[in-house]
């Protein structure tokens, strides 16, 4: 299905993509046509998606694993930590694939093509896609492949490693991934590892490391030699099979580059989803999808998205200035949220969805003077503060 003009062509489809496709189906564009390209080449995508979340959510068919509870490891301080009202949730390209499929079933103009995009052309009636070779007009293009163009370097960036192992032996804990675990050496950046199981026997291990904006990432083979490290000394296995690895440097900005032309409008990382002093994306692309939806349905077009507001973006640029100097501020950081407040009002700060009075006290946890430094070098520099109004 690529013959004649289509309402709109999903670029890519990974998360954000099928995201998307999701949303438009559920919301009101279940007789229109669109096309979902998705790369030809599986290239070193993620296999699986997490998030915290404490309402139901259009692809929660989707969620293979939910826990309770975290673990924390920071500032020479564990802590198992209970989430509720959240839960902590795990979804797979396969099962995203297969709930996305469902909501599609019942839209006859719905339908995924196999492809590279080569590329994405705005015009002032239709926008282009050129998809192997073909030309493919559409009203809208929602582009997660396209390099983004920013004239500005990124603020920071995240370089992660990660091992799917298997272990011949009972290792970990079922119940309980570990969120942040800085038991591991930490170079110029600042180091932790992510560690989502899969059963008793088998785990996600990921090495996370937040790059200051000049300094250069660690090469993968110094991630893995990490990774080896901390699964010998600290989770205590020198036995175990890695099944998949993947490897990837994300770009991360407190005010992210523009993502909107005359007919394509940028998704996923490519649009600055990728919250900057986390790495999460998930929620933030499954809102962005509902907007997405809920604009053209109600107007016709889908730029009626609401963008992230100031104080987050402000707050996020104050912790990477932060750690632009003073790398080490991330786990002590990370140490005083968890350990002077519940994990729902951190997680809500987290999310974007806390109030003032939350932010209040997470702020009082934190040593005040590196944060306020970083504020007045952010809002004071040449009389231009670095976040701006959208």
């Amino acid at each position: 299905m690529t013959a004649g003009r289509f309402d709109a062509v999903i670029a890519g489809g990974g998360l954000s993509g099928l995201s998307l496709a999701g949303h438009l189906a559920a919301g009101g564009w279940a007789d229109r046509r669109v096309l979902v390209i998705d790369q030809a080449e599986p290239g070193p995508s993620a296999s699986c998606w997490a998030f915290w979340s404490a309402r139901p959510g259009l692809l929660d068919s989707a969620v293979s694993r939910s826990f309770r509870q975290v673990a924390v490891h920071a500032g020479g301080t564990s802590l198992v930590l209970p989430l509720r009202p959240y839960r902590y949730r795990v979804v797979r390209r396969p099962d995203l694939r297969r709930a996305v499929a469902g909501l599609l079933a019942g839209c006859p103009g719905f339908a995924v093509r196999r492809g590279r995009v080569q590329r994405v052309g705005d015009g002032t009636e239709v926008a282009e896609v050129v998809v192997d070779g073909e030309r493919i007009h559409t009203r809208w293009v929602f582009d997660s492949v396209s390099p983004a163009r920013c004239d500005e370097p990124a603020d920071a960036r995240l370089a992660f490693t990660g091992w799917e192992v298997r272990c011949d032996r009972p290792t970990f804990d079922p119940h309980t991934p570990v969120l942040f675990d800085f038991r591991t050496p930490q170079p110029d950046g600042a180091r932790f590892v992510y560690l989502l199981p899969d059963g008793e026997y088998r785990a996600l291990v990921e090495l996370t490391e937040f790059v200051p904006r000049h300094a250069r990432p660690p090469a993968p083979a110094q991630r893995c030699a990490a990774l080896a490290r901390y699964l010998r000394d600290v989770v205590g296995t020198a036995t175990y099979t890695i099944a998949r690895t993947e490897s990837a440097v994300l770009p991360l900005r407190a005010h992210p580059p523009s993502r909107t032309g005359c007919h394509i409008l940028r998704t996923g990382a490519r649009a600055g989803l990728v919250k900057a002093s986390t790495g999460y994306a998930y929620q933030r692309i499954q809102r962005d999808s509902a907007a997405i939806a809920g604009s053209l349905a109600r107007y016709g077009h889908p730029f009626d998205i609401p963008g992230s507001r100031r104080r987050y973006r402000l707050l996020d640029a104050v912790l990477l200035a932060v750690l632009d100097r003073r790398p080490a501020q991330l786990e002590r950081a990370f140490a005083r949220l968890f350990t002077t407040n519940p994990a729902a009002r951190v997680l809500r700060f987290l999310d974007e969805d806390s109030n003032l009075r939350d932010e209040l006290a997470l702020i009082r946890g934190l040593p005040p003077a590196p944060y306020l430094r970083a504020a007045t070098r952010l809002v004071l520099p040449s009389g231009r503060p670095l976040v701006q109004r959208r």
